[in-house]
């Protein structure tokens, strides 16, 4: 793949990211996580917390003054079984924290960290050539910093790139915006008639 469409698609993949959000992507990985890796603890922590559930219930449903020793016994039964759930919780919170880490590191490396690589890599390479005259003077700043003259750099093309499906996305949010708006107002004028 040349470079301009590497640049691009790296630049693209990093504003899909922050579209779609970073903490939906970290949930979304996270619960595929638990499913895949740690069947056991999810299971066994849905199984407690069903547990503590019925031992919960059944304790408001039994009399503390007619049945003391059933109560007694259930409300023992309901303190452990909340101290193995926290237990278990944090345990959960732990791993959480855990594949947070790693997950937030990979996709930075991922996104932010090959752009900076690829412009460390690529500097001094052009992207593409420009007609000669078309912007006088000021074509050096095309090529800044290491770019050879009359170019376009590697980091000018990145800003590009993100200025574009910047405003890409404005005008895709805007005609949304205005297609729901415009098909909320025939509802609302029929209304008015009826009235």
């Amino acid at each position: 793949m040349s470079l301009i469409f590497t640049i691009f698609a790296l630049v693209f993949l990093t504003q899909l990211i922050s579209w779609i959000g970073q903490n939906v992507l970290l949930e979304s990985a996270y619960s595929l996580y638990l499913r895949v890796f740690h069947s056991s603890m999810s299971a066994q922590l849905r199984a407690k917390r069903k547990e503590v559930l019925n031992t919960k219930a059944e304790l408001l449903k039994t009399s503390a003054q007619d049945q003391f020793a059933k109560w007694a016994k259930l409300r023992r039964s309901a303190d452990k079984g909340l101290a193995e759930l926290e237990k278990l919780n944090s345990d959960v919170a732990s791993a959480k924290t855990a594949f947070s880490i790693k997950f937030n590191s990979a996709i930075w490396l991922l996104t932010t960290g090959v752009q900076f690589f690829v412009g460390w890599w690529y500097r001094k390479t052009a992207v593409f050539y420009l007609p000669p005259g078309w912007f006088g003077p000021l074509g050096w700043w095309l090529s800044f910093p290491f770019a050879p003259a009359g170019s376009v750099s590697v980091g000018v093309w990145q800003m590009a790139c993100k200025r574009v499906i910047l405003i890409g996305e404005r005008a895709v949010k805007d005609l949304v915006a205005g297609s729901l708006q415009s098909a909320a107002e025939p509802a609302a004028s029929t209304e008015k008639k009826e009235i």
